[in-house]
């Protein structure tokens, strides 16, 4: 499928990877339903993109807003082909700090907005995908980020990994119920990156980081995802499987 011309729904739109996605695909033509909780941003990055963009303010953890958000993209564009879901957060947390356990609602709030948000925006994009007329013989691609972490975990990181182990788990069948309509399910496992979590980390941390990447050496560029996910939506061989985008680290 072809960029251009094409309806792109991108949760996590206003900033990392999801922006980056964004400015990409609008430059090759698309037209970009922009979502996120940051309606600020959202207004800003749909003007800079100009009249084939659209900022929509979703809260996924809410199915009403979801809803609500899928039928005002309907409404602007007429269709969806492509669903990028980006949206999510990585709120730290140990199981236990020996005096009192991991407060149940952080680990459920990380769940409800990388796995359950993430899975209510598909089914939804899915569902106005499988209308469409067919377009070389597909009518949408849907891709999921998951995250090194989903295999990798580190300390802390049980709410964000088990989120992302989960968007792993839903690839392949999401794909197969999908596919008698022409709809591709693919999900991406980005490494470290530049986005504004990595901007954060002390030089000690990010260069001890930096050593665990085999090469090249440094975090990915956002461009460099954004460079993935065209050529997803544009090869149609791609399809139930889930891509380390990683340049090889592994995670002590």
């Amino acid at each position: 499928m072809q960029v251009a011309g094409r309806t792109v729904v991108i949760t996590g739109a206003a900033s990392g990877l999801g922006k980056a996605s964004a400015k990409r695909l609008a430059a090759q033509g698309a037209r970009v339903a922009l979502l996120d909780r940051d309606k600020e941003g959202l207004d800003a990055l749909a003007c800079e993109l100009g009249a084939d963009a659209a900022g929509v303010a979703v809260d996924v953890r809410e199915p009403a807003s979801v809803e609500a958000a899928i039928g005002a993209v309907l409404q602007r564009f007429g269709r969806i082909d492509v669903c990028l879901n980006a949206a999510g957060v990585a709120t730290p947390g140990m199981v236990t700090d020996g005096a009192a356990p991991l407060p149940l609602e952080t680990f459920r709030s990380v769940i409800e907005i990388n796995l359950i948000g993430l899975f209510d925006v598909m089914r939804h994009c899915a569902t106005s995908m499988a209308k469409n007329d067919p377009i070389d013989g597909e009518r949408g691609v849907i891709i999921n980020v998951s995250s090194g972490a989903w295999s990798q975990g580190q300390r802390g990181q049980a709410a964000y990994a088990a989120s992302k182990a989960g968007i792993v788990g839903l690839t392949l069948p999401a794909a197969r119920d999908l596919a008698r309509y022409g709809v591709r399910v693919l999900a991406i496992a980005p490494g470290l990156f530049e986005t504004s979590m990595a901007r954060g980390l002390s030089e000690k941390v990010r260069a001890g980081l930096e050593q665990m990447i085999l090469h090249p050496r440094r975090l990915g560029d956002p461009e460099e995802f954004a460079a993935l996910v065209q050529h997803i939506v544009e090869n149609q061989y791609f399809n139930a499987t889930v891509i380390s985008l990683d340049a090889g680290v592994r995670m002590g």
